[in-house]
């Protein structure tokens, strides 16, 4: 806890708090809540990190008198101190690894299925039940963007949002190749087989970010929404397909009441896209500075899913594993996502 610098978060409080007081602030109110919104997550993490003080003052306060008497009640009370304090700590932890920029923000989730037909299409679907099981969860809010249903079976592609408190932060590392080996369910010969399906995994911009895109360098098609039927998208001329040329950046929306709402959505996850590539070619430069390789990312895959001849799922980056394959499928992701946040720290 010595790196935590409380009186320059105190510092970045104040100044968010004379911003709020400065002529004209309200005017903006998508700039306005941005600034509210990342205020009040820091004062979260003061708060917590002052309250997490006071209860090591008070086990160390425990703990001196334990010296002086080993008394049982008191010792009873030492183990409950002890409890509720690592209890919090590991709750400020995961606060703190949080806390990064666009934490805050919800996410764009992207599936796409590897070579394999059939047996891709069904991980990608197998990969989406997993996620929105994890936002149910979590208490978030999964909207379908768009989606695109395999011939034969599963997902070709879909692209989600999810809505809640720091969603980005906590999927942004699910970005990446995941890995299926199963008994196929598709073959007569019950044969084993190997999966993929890549996940992209974006923060959700509205307004607040500055990114011009030019009407020459987009092409905008419209045609008519296909997919799952009505719990994901309304079956009408409206769905907006937007090609951004200079990258080759697709964004699609088919969910809206409108073309105009699909347009605008559209471009929203555009501009998110181009974001996210800008970020990730500011990574890149820095890596290359610092002498790291940058591997391939459909070829770098992130989880392995092993449910035949043994049952493991196994995080390659962080080598955190375990054997309940169903329950991870199931939507229970907190200690691979906690296992990737911390080795980010170290």
């Amino acid at each position: 806890m010595s790196h935590f610098d409380l009186a320059q978060k105190k510092k970045q409080i104040e100044d968010y708090d004379k911003q709020t007081l400065e002529e004209g602030f309200w005017s903006d109110q998508k700039k306005a809540q941005s600034v509210i919104r990342m205020r009040n997550s820091l004062k979260d993490i003061v708060d917590h990190y002052e309250s997490l003080l006071e209860q090591l003052e008070s086990l160390d306060e425990t703990a001196e008198a334990l010296k002086n008497d080993l008394d049982e009640e008191l010792l009873e009370m030492a183990s409950d101190e002890y409890m509720g304090a690592s209890e919090s700590f590991e709750a400020f932890e995961i606060q703190v690894l949080l806390s990064h920029e666009y934490d805050q923000n919800n996410a764009i989730l992207e599936l796409h299925p590897g070579a394999g037909g059939t047996e891709s299409c069904d991980w990608a679907s197998m990969l989406y039940r997993m996620y929105t099981r994890y936002a149910e969860k979590k208490g978030w809010k999964v909207t379908v963007l768009d989606y695109l249903a395999g011939e034969e079976a599963g997902i070709k592609s879909v692209t989600f949002l999810v809505e809640g408190d720091k969603a980005y932060g906590y999927l942004k590392g699910e970005k990446g190749v995941h890995r299926l080996v199963r008994i196929s369910p598709f073959d007569s010969g019950a044969r084993r087989h190997t999966s993929f399906a890549s996940l992209e995994v974006m923060p959700q911009f509205n307004d607040e970010i500055e990114i011009e895109i030019k009407p020459e360098d987009l092409i905008v098609e419209t045609k008519r929404a296909s997919g799952a039927g009505g719990q994901h998208i309304n079956k009408t001329d409206s769905a907006v397909r937007m090609v951004h040329k200079p990258t080759g950046i697709v964004a699609t929306c088919q969910n809206g009441r409108s073309q105009h709402e699909n347009r605008e959505e559209a471009l929203r996850i555009l501009k998110s896209r181009l974001y996210q590539l800008e970020i990730e070619e500011k990574e890149k430069k820095l890596k290359e500075i610092k002498g790291e390789q940058s591997a391939n990312e459909w070829g770098s895959q992130i989880r392995s899913y092993v449910m035949h001849p043994y049952s493991l799922v196994k995080d390659v980056r962080t080598g955190y594993e375990t054997s309940q394959v169903q329950s991870v499928l199931d939507g229970d992701l907190d200690e691979f996502i906690f296992a990737y946040l911390k080795s980010q720290v170290q």
